[in-house]
């Protein structure tokens, strides 16, 4: 995913789209994490999503759904936003 990208759609199990504002990107290991917020909600409905590639090696968005990855990706969100108050 390319790292100037401010918004993105999404697109539901039921087909509803909604729009995001794209938070931060950012790497753990091997992995490539981004956090969005609903274009029209809260801060407090950040979603984490990883970065996977498809069969024909296109980016699409997955669910964390393993507790430790999830814990790990909440950790690193958090030091970068702890970092940019400091600053």
């Amino acid at each position: 995913m390319e790292n100037d990208v401010e918004t993105i759609v999404l697109t539901d199990e039921e087909g509803v789209e909604t729009e995001f504002n794209v938070v931060t990107k950012f790497d753990i290991e091997d992995k490539e994490y981004v956090i969005v917020i609903p274009v029209e909600g809260e801060e407090e409905e950040a979603i984490a999503l990883r970065i996977d590639k498809d069969e024909d090696g296109n980016d699409i968005l997955v669910t964390i759904e393993d507790d430790e990855e999830f814990a790990m990706v909440c950790e690193a969100y958090d030091a970068i936003f702890s970092e940019n108050d400091l600053n």
